[in-house]
């Protein structure tokens, strides 16, 4: 909404590159070589941040269009609703496994959730009235903002995700979340690792290079992926701030 394409980032970046180096004109003669210079380091800067953001714009795109995401709000952080929010994802996984069981690609995936939607409603409805509480619940599939997030030894960087979300109540409480499609939800990943049969699913899913930046993004012998890894975290990072501030400023809803 507030982003253009790259090439349009790359001519205004481009444009206050021009701007600087009329400014640079202001300096006296006798500093040529360090005009120069500047512009030079400021033309490999800002060429260098064109590269990165386009860089985690295009795996930003890529996840999001290959991976589903469930992701459960609590009402609130106080232990007994983080509890109820835990009880509710294990209804909600348990039931969905069933109904995906025979799901073998992503358009499939989201088909059979947005038929589901009012029955996982009822189901986590359910789940909390047996807690004996009666917080409403909104379950919505959409694209919604990601900080990094790990699950077991998968990591997946901040962005923009297509996601089932469960909303608890006030939806003030930490979250959970895992990977719906591939169906990485369907594991127990609460000892660390994700098991190699699932990981065979996600590497269908994503490019060799999306591939080895979720899986390998926190290997210490390879440094370059955690190098693009932090360039993807910190770009979409601050793009989602700004998207919250803005909404916030202008009381823009979800």
């Amino acid at each position: 909404m507030f982003g253009g394409s790259c090439e349009a980032r790359g001519d205004f970046m481009m444009s206050k590159v021009l701007f600087r180096i009329k400014e640079l004109g202001k300096f006296p003669k006798n500093n040529t070589i360090l005009k120069s210079g500047l512009v030079i380091i400021m033309s490999a800067l800002i060429m260098t941040i064109i590269y990165m953001n386009s860089f985690s714009e295009q795996i930003n795109k890529g996840l999001a269009e290959n991976l589903i995401r469930f992701h459960v709000i609590a009402n609130s952080d106080s232990e007994e609703d983080q509890q109820l929010k835990r009880s509710v994802r294990d209804r909600v996984i348990e039931y969905m496994k069933v109904q995906l069981k025979d799901s073998g690609s992503l358009e499939h995936t989201k088909h059979i959730i947005s038929n589901n939607l009012s029955n996982i409603v009822s189901i986590a409805e359910e789940a909390i009235a047996d807690a004996g509480k009666n917080y409403k619940v909104k379950a919505e599939l959409g694209s919604y903002p990601f900080p990094t997030k790990a699950y077991g030894d998968i990591v997946l960087p901040a962005g923009n995700y297509q996601a089932l979300r469960v909303v608890i109540g006030k939806g003030e409480g930490a979250n959970w979340w895992c990977v719906l499609f591939p169906p990485l939800c369907f594991v127990d990943a609460t000892h660390g690792t994700v098991p190699d049969s699932v990981k065979e699913d996600l590497k269908e899913q994503l490019s060799v290079e999306e591939y080895i930046l979720v899986t390998s993004s926190e290997s210490e012998k390879d440094v370059p992926v955690k190098i693009k890894f932090k360039i993807v975290e910190i770009i979409q990072n601050s793009k989602n701030k700004f998207s919250a501030a803005l909404n916030k400023l202008f009381n823009i809803k979800e």
